[in-house]
């Protein structure tokens, strides 16, 4: 190595003057990492005594040595925060040095560490074929590499693989937040986020990820500040409150970056990112140089851009958990109450789901508001917290109703009962609560995840049907007989919608004339199979599921047809009697929809007959006194089905305006049997000739039977005597005969 002039050695000073004042880049003492390989010790030697004592960008130079091409093979497959490598063509090979290069680009894929070629034998790889060939940096020949010069070749390179790693932090910066910003149902998706936010800010301030601190502060329900992204000598803090951070200055930069909603600027850079409605997140960075108004403006447009992106994360991560929690009582809610099923089914030995549901719930918030149930329901959860004990998983699945999982000792009808055996205090209000309980053992079940809340659910109808507040084990047996209900009612959509459902009709006479005075309008479901499914298995079903509604239309708008084609056969007094259910008078578009059917198929109420059980007349009597109102005005008549069943008083017989009772079959087959069958059809006729109403019995299916009703006063009859139920054209050419 030549001696490098006074020349050289003013340029050398100038080179190595800081640029903004003593230590302004330096922010860690790492050094820059330099490797030499050549084949020749002393210019090993002389390159390392030539930089002795220099520093670039305020950082010291260490070098690492390899004398062959292979030797530096090794050491790379173990460093991989090179900066430089200075490296010699020719060694034990005439290529080595260019293959190296090929396995340092091609093979590693270190793109940032800067690459200087040096020969001792000029002219023997031509520069400008080498540079287009090859992905190096710089050309040099050992002769011309004096001290200053190797000095500046360095630096440049240096600077080269500082600005080359400051940008692939950056890029990686922008993947992170782009990733997080695809992956936010990730349970540390905003952690995730504020880590790239870290990064990126970082490589736009030309520093390494370190002493970076954010925080959020809590919005409406007044959380705590928390630690959610951390580097360097905080990571430890993640997640944790701010409160715990040791250090006072940081702790209270960031307190005072969140309370003045805005960046600070002294003594450390704290930026600000504000999200509305109480959130912000506060971020300390040690920048270790005070930053000019270029610096602020770009931070201030980051911060801005930024606070958008935080923001999107803090209401994704607020849908995340009212996915899976409820607000109310800070409890799980249903989807998550399943993954918890689902966890414990991997040993599911001496564990017991309950579902707990409060009776009556609803005239409680009827009664004192949804405010004062609310209160209600934090009494409740905060008395099974405390008796069932912490180990005990509770959820709230239904709006009145709780899930609760845990040891078959704590979760059982008699822990249940206890918790409700003493009254709650709720806003001064002294109220005694009761529950209804179904209870799943899930070592003794093969059911998973939801199927186990549909088997308590079974088992807690099956409670409420029993007595309120009562509690009742699931079995094999309730399974089965729900499932079998299910899968009828389901066979029972797509054969409505299929057309298997139809209506046939049974005569209605006079008794003792035979004359025919109308027709029973029937439904009946008939499978893909030809087998018929008894009306008592689908019609509660279709009641209980809402299907009844477009079913009854059906039924009403077809046997409103048939009556009018019966007229234009010249039958113009025939009466068409057909079936209602509760559902259907609850149903607002009832009445709207009978007008409807009359309208549309062209014939009058007059003709038209709604028969209602005894027990659906007395079950809501304003309502069916209201319906039965505005059914009256459409010029129907109105008949009790299953008369005597019931239990209805003369008086509410009264105010209901029917005009026809009808005999239950069973009254009819027993009343020649059966001292009590008979009294009972003498009472009905004695009733509804004493109240001036027509008297018809049904299920009369001998002429012993038709007499002894002649006898009893009874006025008309239909059953198997007269006709069976039929199809219309088979009705049609019945009336011919």
């Amino acid at each position: 190595m030549q001696e490098t002039p006074d020349a050289d050695d003013d340029l050398l000073e100038l080179l190595d003057e800081p640029e903004h004042g003593e230590g302004e880049h330096r922010h860690s003492d790492r050094p820059w990492r330099i490797l030499i390989v050549d084949d020749d010790g002393d210019v090993h030697k002389a390159t390392e005594l030539a930089m002795q004592g220099l520093t670039v960008e305020g950082q010291p130079l260490v070098f690492l040595h390899a004398s062959s091409a292979a030797q530096a093979r090794q050491l790379l497959a173990s460093e991989d925060d090179l900066a430089v490598v200075l490296l010699d063509v020719v060694m034990e090979s005439e290529d080595a040095g260019l293959q190296l290069v090929r396995h340092i680009r091609d093979e590693l894929r270190l793109n940032a560490v800067r690459i200087v070629l040096r020969t001792g034998q000029p002219g023997y790889a031509p520069e400008i074929e080498t540079v287009q060939a090859y992905d190096i940096n710089d050309y040099k020949t050992k002769s011309e590499l004096t001290r200053t010069r190797l000095y500046t070749v360095l630096t440049a390179a240096v600077r080269s693989y500082r600005q080359i790693c400051a940008l692939e932090a950056n890029r990686r910066g922008l993947e992170m937040i782009v990733e997080s910003s695809t992956s936010l149902s990730r349970m540390r998706g905003l952690s995730r986020f504020a880590e790239g936010v870290v990064t990126q800010l970082c490589a736009l301030l030309g520093i390494l990820p370190e002493g970076l601190v954010c925080a959020q502060m809590g919005g409406e329900h007044g959380q705590e500040v928390r630690i959610v992204a951390a580097a360097g000598q905080y990571s430890g803090l993640i997640d944790r409150p701010l409160a715990q951070v040791k250090i006072a200055a940081v702790r209270e930069r960031l307190e005072r970056c969140l309370r003045e909603q805005q960046n600070l600027y002294d003594d450390g850079t704290c930026l600000y990112f504000g999200m509305g409605q109480g959130r912000a997140m506060a971020a300390l960075v040690d920048v270790g140089r005070e930053l000019d108004e270029l610096d602020q403006q770009l931070l201030r447009a980051f911060c801005s851009n930024i606070a958008v992106g935080f923001e999107n994360v803090v209401l994704y991560s607020q849908l995340l958990d009212q996915a899976y929690n409820d607000p109310l009582l800070r409890l799980p809610n249903r989807n998550r109450f399943v993954e918890l099923l689902d966890k414990n089914l991997k040993d599911p030995a001496g564990v017991t789901l309950a579902l707990i549901d409060i009776d009556d719930f609803s005239d409680i918030n009827d009664a004192f508001g949804h405010h004062f149930g609310d209160q209600v329901l934090q009494a409740v959860v905060h008395r099974m917290a405390e008796m069932l004990g912490l180990n005990t998983a509770m959820a709230r699945v239904g709006a009145d109703t709780f899930g609760v999982l845990g040891e078959h000792a704590k979760v059982c009808p008699e822990s249940v009962q206890a918790v409700f055996a003493e009254p709650f205090m709720v806003a001064g209000e002294r109220l005694q609560l009761s529950a209804t309980t179904g209870l799943v053992r899930l070592g003794e079940s093969k059911a998973i995840g939801s199927e186990l809340l549909l088997d308590a659910q079974i088992a807690l109808k099956r409670a409420k049907q029993q007595q309120r507040g009562s509690s009742q084990y699931f079995s094999a047996a309730m399974g089965s007989d729900a499932r079998e209900r299910f899968k009828l009612l389901k066979g029972l959509r797509t054969g409505f919608e299929e057309s298997q459902l139809f209506v046939v009709y049974q005569p209605q006479v006079q008794l003792e004339t035979g004359r025919i005075i109308g027709a029973e309008a029937l439904l009946r479901w008939r499978t893909v199979d030809g087998r018929f499914v008894p009306p008592d298995q689908f019609i509660p079903l279709a009641e209980q599921s809402g299907l009844i509604i477009p079913i009854g239309e059906f039924v009403m708008r077809t046997a409103c047809n048939q009556l009018n084609k019966l007229r234009s056969l010249g039958y113009d007094d025939f009466r068409m009697a057909v079936n209602v259910s509760m559902a259907q008078f609850r149903h607002p578009g009832f009445i709207d929809m009978l007008a409807r059917s009359l309208q549309d198929c062209g014939v009058h109420g007059q003709n038209i007959e709604l028969e209602i059980t005894e027990s659906m007349a007395m079950e809501d009597a304003d309502l069916v006194l209201r319906v039965l109102a505005d059914i009256k005005q459409l010029g129907f008549s109105v008949a009790i089905d299953d008369f005597g069943t019931g239990f209805s008083s003369l008086s509410q017989l009264r105010q209901l305006q029917v005009d026809r009772l009808k005999i239950d079959r069973a009254f009819v087959q027993e009343a020649q049997s059966s001292t009590a069958g008979s009294t009972i059809a003498q009472m009905v006729v004695n009733l509804g000739r004493g109240l001036g109403l027509t008297v018809i019995a049904e299920g009369i299916e001998t002429e012993e039977q038709r007499q002894y009703l002649i006898g009893l006063g009874c006025h008309e009859g239909q059953g198997w005597l007269f006709a069976k139920p039929m199809p219309a054209e088979e009705l049609e050419a019945w009336m011919k005969r």
